[in-house]
């Protein structure tokens, strides 16, 4: 009965424990989770996640290109669209696997992983994108099964240290993720929906205040291949 009563108490704490877990941005159980670079120069990387929609690559392409910025677009497979991932691509754009069905990827055998990014890799190399060297969990989601899959398919797990916080006015958004941003940051966006409009919104007042503070804004890959003077 001892044995019973225990096990009963310390299952739902360690469920809540691998929740806390598995959302940890910077944390990662195996594997690495990375939530920026390692530069001291003012560069961070614009991340957008989702998608592509028309709705949404309408709204940041021109942005970016307004304020001489390269992001980040991590992709769900199922979502691809040629014509879109191409719009992407041709703006000098990088573009990540977000996975195929945008689940959460916990608590499922290893070939479920395997799928999930194969099957998105080939849609995107499909569409005309290069073949994704980074992958981004659905809702940030990942414990064991993932990392592994993760590092077996070739690619680097990347989090992100600023962005996606619950406010849902624009100016009050921006704010939350400039405060957060440093040399080095990846910050997180979801644009690409119909309610994601404050996001949308959100954007050039985050470029905009970024651009006052000298900061450069690269694809993930250019920022993870800097590294600071010795």
């Amino acid at each position: 009965m001892l044995g019973l009563a225990l096990f009963l108490l310390l299952t739902p704490l360690l469920a809540l424990a691998l929740l806390k877990v598995s959302k940890a941005e910077c944390f990662s159980l195996t594997g690495e989770a990375i939530c920026r670079g390692e530069t001291r120069e003012r560069r961070v990387a614009l991340t957008f996640d989702d998608g592509p929609t028309e709705e949404g690559l309408n709204a940041v392409l021109p942005i970016l290109d307004r304020y001489h910025a390269k992001g980040t677009f991590f992709l769900i497979g199922k979502m691809v669209r040629p014509e879109l991932v191409r719009r992407i691509a041709a703006g000098g754009h990088e573009i990540g696997n977000h996975s195929f069905n945008h689940k959460r990827m916990v608590f499922h055998w290893s070939d479920y992983y395997d799928e999930e990014i194969r099957r998105t890799d080939e849609a995107l190399v499909a569409a005309g994108a290069p073949k994704p060297k980074l992958f981004r969990p659905p809702f940030g989601k990942k414990l064991v099964g993932l990392s592994i899959a993760i590092e077996r398919s070739g690619k680097q797990m990347i989090m992100w240290d600023s962005g996606d916080p619950p406010d849902r006015e624009p100016r009050a958004y921006a704010r939350k993720v400039i405060e957060k941003v440093g040399p080095g940051s990846i910050i997180l966006i979801h644009p690409m929906y119909s309610a994601n409009a404050t996001e949308r919104a959100a954007l050039p007042l985050i470029l905009e205040e970024l651009t006052k503070r000298g900061y450069g804004m690269v694809t993930v890959s250019d920022l993870l291949a800097e590294r600071p003077a010795s």
